[in-house]
């Protein structure tokens, strides 16, 4: 192993003497589009849709392709085409048949999406994880950790055969498709362990096996991360990671925005970290960050066509569902600062497919991103459009002022005195933390970040109530709801059915540990 990590760092470095030639972003994308279409054009959805007419003719195929091709939700796509690959037809949306199906996890209201795993997108993730690793030369990384361990806290690697296809967590999928190499020799916890379903098992044997481990890098969730990493320290008594794994130095981080456990982690570091974050969903890997401070780098020749649609009141309505004939652009027409949910085609049979992702361009010229949220978590009862990206960058304002540490978080919208407010449910292990400082620091730092909810506060946003309870609870709860392990996360906003749930299950925990600002007043909306 330190044979092939001294490679893979020698690499890194010579890899930074050459600047190797590249195309446009448009021209990427083009050809992209073009290899999508012409491997679909056979297809059911291909045949349907006239793809073999659209490449035949001299015309512009990506303004034809945009005409023809409606954009579709998880919905469309499930219940008109991927439906039928479960049965095992062939050639639906892509050639041949579905051997796998991502099963998505994460903050979804309903049960889990099946989304189709090609060959052909097993090997795009493939791509783009070693596109990643050539671009970790741009860090300052000390070669020793690419000589250690890859801690990799996903799901499951189990996978349950449906009869013609198997079925699990992406995770599952990926390091079933893993290089040997890289299973045998740097892989852990290990194939034993990750098969096992139950994420606790899964967590105990990590611990049992952590000091028999020299761990270089992190990957995973932050959440379900600092869960582990905590559960290491506190079992061997010592005081940070640092002390189990001297060569730890690099957190790769996704799924959710790092952002509220900055204060948390720094508590379990005794070495500065490189944090590196990647953009990563069942559907596939779409891109990492690619240099210090920048953000996420989207990969633009990896068998994904990209195009995004202003999230806007225009095009999309009150619960996130797009409108007919929304306005959309391709990568070389967006513009920085806006707001946009993406529309994906791949190399998996989606086509035009609405991924709930919202983003925004931090260089447009260099297509790299931040994720600001998802469709279906804005909140923006009266206006005061609120981004996950804003709650996010709050809670760690409010962590960082007050010094504490906030595990957890969600909101609600309440009505309230024929107006509106807000209700926060913050988890918080903090002894004694003071309610009413926290709810005007995290209020304060909401109108610091965002123009419109400062002014939605002066008006119809009457109100913000604010529950503290234990960080545990949140778990407590994707557990009963059998979401517990490394691909679940909490959603920030809770509106429905989630949050009448929600609220039952806070009704049967200890009201002793929960403090409340008075909100007796409010409904839930």
């Amino acid at each position: 192993m330190a044979l092939l990590g001294n490679l893979i760092a020698r690499s890194l470095q010579l890899r930074k003497k050459f600047n190797l030639p590249v195309a446009s972003p448009q021209t990427y994308q083009r050809h992209a589009l073009r290899q999508l279409m012409e491997r679909g054009q056979y297809t059911a959805f291909g045949k349907h849709y006239g793809f073999g007419e659209i490449l035949s003719k001299e015309i512009d195929f990506v303004t034809a392709f945009r005409e023809r091709v409606p954009v579709s939700t998880y919905n469309d796509m499930y219940d008109q085409w991927w439906k039928r690959c479960q049965n095992g037809e062939e050639n639906v949306t892509w050639p041949g048949k579905v051997k796998y199906f991502a099963l998505s996890s994460g903050t979804s209201e309903t049960a889990s999406k099946h989304i189709p795993v090609t060959q052909d997108m097993i090997k795009s993730i493939k791509k783009v994880g070693f596109k990643q690793l050539y671009s970790m030369a741009n860090f300052t990384i000390p070669p020793v950790a690419f000589q250690k361990g890859i801690l990799m806290l996903g799901g499951t690697t189990s996978l349950y055969e449906k009869g013609d296809y198997y079925e699990g967590d992406m995770s599952g999928i990926s390091a079933k498709n893993m290089p040997r190499w890289m299973s045998s020799l740097l892989y852990k916890p290990g194939q034993r362990i990750s098969k096992r379903p139950k994420w606790e098992d899964r967590i105990k044997l990590i611990v049992e096996k952590a000091t028999q481990w020299d761990v270089g890098i992190v990957c995973g969730v932050p959440a379900w991360v600092q869960i582990v990493l905590e559960r290491v320290i506190k079992h061997y008594g010592v005081k940070d990671i640092h002390e189990i794994w001297p060569n730890l130095s690099v957190y790769i981080h996704g799924g959710v925005s790092i952002e509220p456990y900055r204060e948390s982690f720094k508590q379990l570091w005794g070495k500065p970290i490189t944090f590196i974050e990647t953009y990563m969903a069942s559907e596939g890997s779409f891109g990492f960050q690619a240099r210090p401070g920048a953000g996420i780098k989207l990969v633009l020749n990896a068998g994904v066509f990209y195009e995004f649609i202003p999230f806007t009141s225009d095009n999309f309505d009150e619960d996130g569902n797009p409108k007919p004939n929304p306005e959309i652009y391709t990568i070389n027409q967006v513009q920085e600062g806006v707001e946009y949910a993406v529309a994906l085609s791949t190399c998996s049979g989606a086509w035009r497919y609405l991924i709930g992702d919202v983003l925004r361009f931090t260089n447009a010229t260099e297509h790299e991103i931040a994720i600001v949220g998802r469709t279906k978590q804005f909140l923006s009862l009266c206006g005061e459009h609120l981004s996950v990206d804003n709650m996010n960058k709050a809670i760690e304002m409010v962590s960082r002022k007050m010094n504490i540490t906030i595990k957890e978080f969600a909101v609600a919208g309440l009505k309230h005195d024929n107006l509106f407010a807000h209700h926060w449910y913050i988890g918080c292990d903090n002894p004694n933390v003071d309610i009413e400082e926290l709810k005007a620091e995290l209020d304060k730092s909401l109108c610091m970040l965002n123009d419109d909810y400062e002014v939605e506060r002066t008006s119809a946003l009457k109100e913000i109530f604010v529950t503290v309870m234990p960080g545990s609870y949140f778990i407590d709860y994707l557990r009963a709801k059998g979401k517990e392990g490394a691909m679940s996360k909490f959603p920030r906003v809770l509106k429905g059915a989630t949050l009448q749930d929600w609220e039952h299950f806070l009704n049967t925990k200890d009201s002793k540990q929960m403090l409340t600002t008075e909100a007796n007043a409010a409904v839930a909306m």
